[in-house]
């Protein structure tokens, strides 16, 4: 790669490839990091509206209806009416949950794997920079 002083690039060529690292561990239970984070979202959130869903995980509302069908299609979510027809409810289905827990052991294998390539002082200032950066 041609090295580069913008910082957009850097960040986006580091980016790509933790998330790389995370697509291959996942691969095998049929998951992304995206959907995999996707799911995560809705384990911890009270069938969220997909309004109040898109604002937790920082997605455009269209943005995650197009990756929440995806979901859907394959059984891992469920789609309900909300209070009104333009607030619809989303929860994660049995199998969901169950996929989830099959992808725990690959995700945590990543997540040791890049803690242990940082050294703890930098993992510590990496939190705080990603922190600013939101």
């Amino acid at each position: 790669m041609l090295p580069t002083e913008c910082l957009c690039t850097r960040l986006r060529r580091a980016s790509r490839g933790v998330s790389k690292l995370y697509d291959d561990a996942l691969s095998g239970v049929g998951l992304s990091v995206a959907q995999y984070s996707l799911l995560r979202h809705l384990q911890r959130l009270d069938q969220p509206s997909i309004t109040g869903l898109a604002d937790a995980v920082g997605l455009e509302r269209s943005t995650l209806g197009r990756n929440l069908r995806v979901l859907e299609g394959r059984g891992l979510v469920a789609l309900a009416d909300g209070a009104d027809q333009r607030n619809r409810l989303v929860s994660l289905t049995i199998r969901g949950e169950k996929l989830i827990a099959e992808a725990l052991d690959a995700w945590q294998g990543v997540q040791l794997e890049l803690k242990q390539r940082l050294q703890p002082h930098h993992l510590q200032a990496l939190d705080e920079l990603l922190a600013s950066l939101d």
